[in-house]
């Protein structure tokens, strides 16, 4: 990462550090500790679909299956909460592959319609699974996390956690994009052939970032589970697929700071739309609807224009 990446990303972390000293009210906390889950999410799937081109519409069976699994672990096995999470991982990973080096032979809408048939037998699982993961109306008592003698049982403690696991895949992400493997990834995206023509290895790094992303989302859906301590099918759905591939195209795919303005926006939108009472789906959509159309490159790509329109207005004022 360059210097510039490096003072945004100090920044940033900063100012969540400080964010508890000025919001004390719990709710607000919880919204923040939601966007920092959902982030982490939509950031994976951003390296997915941003970066390698590949459309998902199953990354929430991921975060299910990661939310499940340290769920079931730790409340039915009593399975510490560290061991539970990587075996969700290693669950994840493997699953990922398996259905990751079949449906990567596909493109397109294809490789939606793969990955959203994956998402709805996943769902299928979890209600029918019913002495495993308590059917349709899941199971709660899922503990806390714990940190050595530390439990996570607060707002503020559960926000500074999610938060700086964040910080640090942002970063893991930031490196991987400004790598050999990012610009190979990036070749992809723009030609499959022509990358294939210059050597990269085209179907092996899809199946990485594959991979890469249901683990990230596994850990997400693993922090969710804990954090809400109940989990049940409706956490994971297919509508939750799509949300997140509408936070990652809202937020603004191929750039990293889209999963956070993603997050941000269709998490805490639905809370100010309550006011409208039963027209808030149509208000939320027609929201959605002009981001897509006037910021095709997402939230990212407004705040990018808006910044360049005022420092051009500065500087001819300058200039004047």
């Amino acid at each position: 990462m360059n210097r510039t990446t490096y003072g945004s990303i100090l920044i940033f972390a900063l100012a969540v550090f400080l964010l508890p000293f000025f919001i004390s009210n719990p709710y607000y906390l919880s919204i923040l500790i939601f966007i920092g889950i959902y982030s982490i999410a939509t950031m994976g799937l951003n390296l997915l679909m941003g970066y390698a081109g590949q459309i998902s519409l199953g990354h929430g069976a991921f975060f299910g299956i990661g939310a499940y699994t340290s769920g079931i672990l730790t409340v039915h096995y009593h399975v510490p909460i560290s061991a539970a999470f990587v075996l969700a991982l290693l669950l994840t990973g493997t699953v990922a592959y398996l259905i990751g080096v079949p449906s990567l032979r596909l493109r397109g809408h294809y490789l939606a319609m793969a990955t959203l048939a994956f998402a709805e037998i996943v769902n299928i699982f979890l209600d029918a699974a019913t002495d495993l993961t308590g059917g349709p109306s899941g199971f709660g008592e899922i503990p806390r996390i714990q940190l050595g003698g530390f439990i996570l049982d607060t707002e503020v403690s559960y926000f500074y956690f999610v938060w700086a696991l964040f910080i640090v895949f942002f970063i893991l992400a930031s490196n991987i994009i400004n790598s050999r493997v990012g610009r190979a990834l990036r070749s992809i995206h723009g030609s499959e052939l022509a990358a294939t023509a210059m050597g990269v290895n085209a179907a092996r790094l899809k199946i990485q970032m594959f991979i890469l992303s249901a683990l990230i989302a596994s850990i997400s859906g693993s922090l969710y589970a804990h954090y809400v301590t109940f989990i049940s099918p409706t956490t994971c759905n297919i509508m939750f697929s799509i949300l997140l591939v509408t936070m990652v195209v809202v937020g603004g795919m191929a750039n990293i700071w889209g999963s956070v303005l993603g997050a941000a926006l269709l998490t805490v939108l639905p809370e100010y739309l309550r006011v409208f009472e039963d027209y808030d789906v149509i208000v939320y959509g027609f929201i959605l609807l002009f981001i897509i159309m006037f910021l095709p490159g997402g939230l990212t790509q407004g705040f990018a224009m808006a910044y360049k329109k005022v420092r051009g207005t500065g500087g001819r004022a300058a200039e004047k």
